[in-house]
């Protein structure tokens, strides 16, 4: 399940640099990644350390997507809480999936625009709870954030 911890908050880890330090090779071989780098990024791996973005051309990992690189560290270290802020709204429905996935904790100082759904479910760290609905996360979230 998806964990979220709204506001300031000390000891959260920064994706982009966490990935950038610390990403392996291997994981850009896993279908989900790619899946998301596709989506997000609009880039699509081609092998090796190479990514082919349609702005930047050929790339190395490093230059993806803030979004992404936090994504991915999200998805590969679901044990450490990285500060998901850098996600843009693109990278939302990708949130949700990782946390269908595995239980991830991250931090949010911002209201990120999920969908509009009444299948929306997270666990709110601030509440101690699970919030079920788009309508319930709204009104959570903007307590703190």
């Amino acid at each position: 399940m998806l964990h979220i911890i709204f506001g300031d908050v000390e000891n959260v880890n920064h994706g982009p640099s966490w990935f950038k330090t610390n990403y392996s090779p291997e994981w850009l071989k896993d279908p989900f990644v790619q899946e998301m780098i596709l989506d997000v990024d609009k880039s699509r791996y081609l092998g090796g350390l190479v990514i082919e973005s349609p702005v930047l051309g050929p790339i190395p990992p490093e230059y993806l997507s803030g979004g992404i690189m936090t994504l991915i560290m999200i998805y590969e270290k679901p044990d450490l809480v990285f500060n998901a802020t850098s996600c843009g709204g693109n990278c939302a429905k990708w949130l949700l999936e990782i946390g269908r996935r595995k239980d991830v904790t991250v931090n949010l100082r911002y209201l990120m625009q999920f969908e509009d759904s009444d299948q929306l479910e997270v666990y709110v760290e601030n509440e101690n709870r699970i919030i079920r609905g788009y309508k319930d996360y709204v009104h959570t979230a903007i307590k703190y954030v």
